[in-house]
């Protein structure tokens, strides 16, 4: 079957706007005529390319059509700049990433890139172990993931190690831990989470101290730079990456509670393994960035 253009617009219409309404804004045409489209779409396919919920969003198989049309959309804007004859039209790429990997080395690694090659970059943060799944569901063009085995028409290449370490304010850890970091004052000294995703302090403590996670209190900051604010301020322990942490722990502002207990996290840059120019170029240089900082991997190498 040929894709019909007018279908398949429909159908990222209601992906990216969350519903038909708002579709049929964007696309000035009426909730119906998007919703006509789309079922056509799923008649000619075969199969049920949306679940129709608030916000709507893509089935199995509408995932696999998704992961196709990004690609197919992005290709042809990078074919049409490369043969437009001045100057490049500004390219937008999905990238699915980990908030530690923006707040440290991505965007100073990528910025001049982008600027002179007109590249916008469109970032979904999410959890180390969760960006793979935005891959899968075509809402991301490229990420960087905990994962270390591609998909079926991908690539994964490592990157390195992202070394955290358990940090408190020196305040907090006389207040707390009087008698150093042990498992019975670690039941009554609040924990630092990033979100409810994040897993390392609840790994840490089970690994370490046997403690189940809901054993002890909990702040939740989702952002970097407060994340770590929060443990100078004295609010709370928590597992900081050295790439961030380097200055506070220089400057004395955080103390190293478990100095022989470092917590090693490998992360893989996952893209198609066809995609446009200028995403392989980003592609090639966001992968040699992370190796320039970050902790060498054993046998660290391509993999498809």
């Amino acid at each position: 079957m040929q894709l019909d253009h007018r279908q398949t617009e429909a159908f990222l219409a209601v992906i990216d706007s969350g519903s038909f309404d708002a579709a049929a804004s964007r696309l000035h045409l009426t909730a119906a005529a998007v919703s006509q489209r789309v079922r056509a779409l799923e008649t000619g396919l075969g199969a049920t390319l949306l679940v129709r919920a608030r916000p709507c969003h893509a089935t199995a198989a509408g995932q696999k059509l998704l992961q196709y049309l990004r690609r197919a959309r992005l290709l042809e804007e990078d074919f049409h700049a490369e043969f437009s004859g001045g100057e490049q039209a500004a390219l937008s790429i999905a990238l699915a990433v980990n908030a530690d990997t923006l707040g440290t080395w991505l965007l100073p690694a990528l910025a001049p890139f982008l600027i002179a090659e007109r590249v916008l970059i469109d970032v979904t943060v999410d959890d180390q172990d969760h960006t793979y799944a935005l891959l899968a569901a075509g809402q991301a063009l490229a990420c960087v993931s905990t994962e270390r085995q591609a998909m079926r028409g991908c690539v994964a290449e490592p990157l390195g190690i992202m070394r955290y370490r358990m940090l408190a304010a020196p305040e907090y850890a006389r207040r707390c831990f009087p008698h150093g970091f042990r498992r019975e004052e670690a039941r009554t000294a609040p924990v630092m989470v990033f979100n409810r995703k994040d897993a390392l302090q609840a790994d840490f403590l089970q690994r370490h101290f046997g403690l189940p996670p809901g054993s002890y209190p909990c702040h939740h900051v989702p952002a970097t730079e407060p994340f770590l604010a929060a443990i100078a301020l004295g609010l709370g322990y928590g597992m900081v990456p050295e790439l961030q942490a380097g200055p506070e722990l220089a400057a004395g502002r955080v103390v190293d509670l478990a100095p022989d207990w470092p917590v090693d996290v490998a992360l893989y840059w996952h893209r198609w393994k066809v995609q446009s120019p200028r995403l392989e170029r980003l592609s090639r240089l966001a992968v040699a960035s992370a190796r320039s900082v970050l902790l060498p991997e054993a046998g660290q190498g391509g993999a498809a």
